[in-house]
């Protein structure tokens, strides 16, 4: 029996019969709406994430299948911790805590994309993505966290696949997630007042002496590039504000002699 493909990416659990999908699936002969409504059962679960579909029709008797893919492992972990994004300066700045049971819930549901064999393999990478994000684990950097993974700290909740959590530890991780959130502002906000002292104490010095002082005095180089944005790379050959070439002015000003 033909069958035909339909894939796409909607945002779990909101995708509509507007374009990609509307348009894909109405040549095919099937029941848009009914589609709609089990693509959205689907992927409830990534509410606030794009999330890769296929659709499989059968050309003949217009049934169909469809099959969930998973957002990246990073958006699955955002996810978990309640952060829009990673931290900007990841070794210095933790932005938030999972416990095991959520690295645990990631491993599992991108299982079938990581390289380990085991669970407890899926888990450090999980953990590894973590680290790179400024997220930590049960309280330690990612680094010292797949330490403790590969000690046996957590081999009772990878063997169970314990994935959920109480209540009251989620309020606990929100309160932590708070707690570190405020602290990364502070420390940005002495970073930012330190470097804006050394650019204005080296005032009229090269802008790459500038620099180098900022990263002696160790301030983040995403805050460096805020307060001195690189400036735009000048044409190949011409020399900083050197004016444009006389020829160049007289090419541009023949349209109008023309006038």
């Amino acid at each position: 029996m033909p069958k035909q493909t339909v894939e796409a990416l909607v945002e779990g659990g909101k995708a509509t019969a507007a374009p990609p999908l509307g348009p894909a699936l109405g040549p095919l002969g099937v029941n848009i709406g009914q589609i709609i409504t089990e693509i959205n059962k689907k992927t409830a679960n990534f509410k606030g994430m794009q999330v890769p579909i296929k659709v499989i029709v059968d050309s003949d008797t217009k049934a169909f299948d469809i099959t969930v893919g998973t957002p990246p492992a990073s958006s699955l972990i955002k996810k978990e911790a309640k952060v829009e994004k990673g931290s900007g300066n990841p070794l210095m700045d933790k932005i938030a805590n999972l416990r095991i049971e959520q690295i645990i819930k990631v491993a599992k549901m991108k299982e079938d994309s990581l390289l380990g064999k085991t669970l407890k393999e899926k888990v450090k990478e999980i953990i590894g993505t973590c680290n790179s994000m400024g997220i930590m684990v049960e309280g330690a950097p990612g680094v010292e966290a797949i330490k403790l993974v590969n000690q046996g700290k957590f081999d009772q909740q990878i063997k169970t696949e314990k994935t959920e959590l109480t209540a009251e530890e989620l309020k606990a991780l929100e309160e932590e997630r708070k707690r570190l959130e405020e602290e990364a502002k502070a420390r940005r906000a002495e970073f930012e007042a330190k470097a804006k002292e050394i650019i204005n104490l080296m005032a009229g010095k090269e802008k790459s002496a500038i620099r180098n002082k900022l990263h002696e005095a160790k301030i983040p180089e995403s805050i460096i590039k805020e307060l001195m944005p690189e400036e735009a790379a000048a044409a190949p050959g011409a020399a900083p504000g050197a004016a444009p070439a006389a020829g160049a002015e007289k090419k541009a000003a023949a349209p109008e002699a023309k006038k």
